[in-house]
């Protein structure tokens, strides 16, 4: 016997102390998309689930849930050790695998039998993703985002972070997606965020927000290979839009910072991706000056002759103009600014 939660409650934090999200999934299928803040404790690995699963389409379920029985029999005990701990910590120990069925109940209902708080997630990611599905737009309604634009380097992501400091609300996208939305965008950072974990991020760092003035950063329509939802997109070119400005000297520092750090083969990937752009000549120069670690003739080059004149003609009506050379005081000028917002 075990007993199921609906994520709706623990939205809604309808649940009696801490908990903690635990998907049992192969670690490729977490690594694709989960519920944020949910720790993987895998019931099969990414080889014996191909195993399992092969069996039960070439031979019969039965043959499958057996096979499964046999691997997973072998892995109890070190499982078992490491929801005892977590245990420790928290009250509420939540299960959830694809669907809440075949990998999350029989562990659920084995633990309950050993005197563990062990709950399942009704209908798994599944059901979860279909709740967020519903439940984004809903919060998006009401919301003014007060957006910020400004070329490449100016360090609108860093403004945002110290308003988040100073305790305003931020929707920071492009650590929603991990990717910053150029070419450039991925170098650095890793495998990008997919469609589903980007929008379950957008959620999570709006569900529990103060007030509806949220700030954000101008982004085009699609960062990286995700798209920002048209609605989000839309309430963004109805917002509070202001402008961010830096001298070139500071915008070429933000982005030897960001993106120069020991990623000379992801740099030159992605300027071959801009041949076509720029021509063979300048990318072949800017490959040899990185090679010689002269990142910042490269930078300063692709902004004066490239990015600015990409971004310049977007004209906008900006209800705000301010000047970034320290991040954290520009935070706070914004903040007094946004004070006589209505």
């Amino acid at each position: 016997m075990y007993n199921t939660i609906e994520y709706e409650d623990i939205d809604k934090n309808n649940i009696d102390g801490s908990y903690c999200l635990i998907d049992v999934r192969s670690p490729s299928e977490y690594k694709l998309y989960t519920i944020p803040n949910s720790i993987n404790i895998p019931i099969l690995d990414d080889e014996e689930r191909k195993i399992v699963g092969t069996a039960y389409v070439q031979e019969n379920p039965e043959r499958a849930i057996k096979l499964g029985m046999e691997i997973v029999s072998r892995k109890l005990p070190h499982i078992y050790n490491k929801v005892v701990e977590l245990s420790k910590e928290y009250k509420n120990l939540i299960f959830f695998c694809a669907r809440g069925g075949f990998r999350s109940r029989p562990l659920v209902a084995l633990l309950s039998s050993l005197g563990i708080h062990a709950l399942k997630l009704s209908g798994g990611y599944k059901k979860y993703r279909k709740y967020i599905i519903k439940a984004l737009p809903e919060t998006v309604k009401g919301i003014k985002f007060v957006v910020l634009y400004g070329n490449t380097g100016v360090g609108k992501t860093e403004v945002l972070k110290f308003l988040k400091e100073e305790g305003m609300d931020v929707l920071d996208l492009e650590a929603c997606a991990n990717h910053r939305g150029s070419f450039f965008g991925s170098v650095g950072l890793g495998q990008q965020n997919s469609q589903k974990m980007f929008e379950s991020l957008i959620y999570e760092s709006l569900r529990n927000r103060k007030t509806n003035l949220v700030f954000t950063e101008g982004e085009s329509r699609r960062i990286g290979r995700v798209y920002i939802p048209d609605y989000i997109f839309q309430a963004m070119r109805e917002g509070i839009h202001i402008r961010i400005d830096a001298s070139l000297e500071s915008r070429v520092n933000n982005i030897y910072r960001d993106y120069v750090k020991d990623t000379d083969g992801e740099l030159i990937l992605a300027l071959e991706r801009l041949r076509k752009y720029i021509g063979d000549k300048n990318i072949n120069e800017y490959e040899k000056l990185i090679k010689e670690g002269e990142y910042k003739k490269v930078i300063e080059d692709l902004m004066v002759k490239y990015y600015d004149p990409l971004y310049g003609y977007k004209k906008k009506n900006y209800q705000g103009i301010f000047k970034n050379e320290n991040p954290a005081k520009t935070a706070k000028e914004i903040i007094q600014w946004a004070k006589k917002l209505k």
